[in-house]
């Protein structure tokens, strides 16, 4: 069984109960939203359906601004 978490736009908890997690992470997607699915021993969190970035933009119009940082040892 797995859990998926989100909160809308007024700050509310939602919960919905799935039975796999293929199943929670088309309901997550189908959300776009940032949700956390839960079970007995794991925990993911993140915005689901980002399938392509083109022109530095996410497929819902929004910019793409993750940067990778390195830590360079001196």
């Amino acid at each position: 069984m797995y859990k998926v978490n989100w909160k809308d736009t007024a700050g509310v908890d939602f919960e919905e109960e799935v039975n796999t997690l293929d199943d929670a992470m088309i309901f997550a997607k189908s959300l776009g939203i940032l949700v956390t699915i839960n079970s007995n021993d794991m925990k993911i969190v993140g915005v689901f359906g980002a399938d392509s970035i083109n022109n530095g933009k996410l497929p819902n119009g929004d910019h793409y601004t993750w940067t990778k940082r390195r830590y360079v040892k001196r």
